[in-house]
């Protein structure tokens, strides 16, 4: 379920660095509870936007709004493409995910922090494993407990499924799903793949040539827009790969 309180607001926003721009004219409104897919190609912008979002980036021109209640980092939660571990460095799954808790003052940590997470994304039964004895499927969820430790309202994922085969990557994002659902969580999912988008988006964010079309899942991922945005046609949208 979403709430109408917008999280994140955009209106006219042009974003780039040293004045190069990378996108212009970004009009934006994520509300809460909403489960965003950005989607397009390497080098698009995807990031640039996210950077902005996090509050790495100034915009250009035009105005950029968060919730109050984001303007403290305490409560959003990033998850990586990938976290590389140290091969000669023993860390336990409680070890690893406890680090997302950095930076959070000792009287607003929230006690129960660490076994919700560890919980809610199924790894409470390897809480004392060895983080390297993980399948590929096991280290995304251990990721996304890693941010959820802080209670996060908004989580943003950076490619997080690359390089995990179909069968975890589809428990990873039911598991995405639960938490969204029973917790109310804002999403913001970074990614290729436009079947995963089309399976589990509520919104879409689509870049294209310095601009970001928005808007509902169905309304974006329109065959024929995709084929206009892209060059593909509509009976191939299912092999396409973004």
């Amino acid at each position: 379920m979403t709430d109408p309180r917008p999280v994140i607001s955009a209106r006219g926003v042009r974003l780039g660095y040293r004045d190069a721009t990378v996108l212009r004219d970004v009009d934006w409104c994520v509300r809460a509870g909403e489960w965003w897919f950005l989607l397009g190609p390497n080098g698009c912008g995807k990031t640039t936007l996210v950077r902005a979002v996090l509050g790495l980036l100034a915009p250009l021109a035009g105005t950029l709004e968060r919730d109050p209640v984001l303007a403290s980092f305490e409560n959003t939660g990033v998850v990586p493409q990938r976290s590389h571990i140290n091969p000669t460095l023993p860390t336990t799954v409680r070890e690893f995910v406890s680090l997302g808790a950095v930076g959070i003052g000792r009287n607003a940590r929230d006690p129960n922090a660490l076994e919700w997470a560890l919980d809610r994304v199924g790894l409470a039964g390897l809480v004392d494993r060895d983080l390297r004895t993980l399948s590929g499927g096991q280290r995304q969820r251990a990721l996304v407990a890693r941010a959820l430790v802080r209670r996060p309202k908004l989580l943003v994922l950076d490619e997080p499924t690359e390089g995990v085969d179909v069968g975890s990557e589809e428990v990873f994002l039911e598991t995405l799903a639960d938490l969204r659902r029973d917790e109310g969580l804002t999403l913001l999912f970074v990614t290729h793949k436009l079947g995963t988008a089309a399976r589990h988006a509520t919104h879409v964010a689509l870049f294209q040539d310095g601009r970001v079309r928005t808007g509902v899942r169905e309304a974006v991922l329109d065959p024929d827009a995709l084929e206009d945005a892209f060059g593909v046609p509509p009976d191939r949208l299912s092999e396409l790969r973004l």
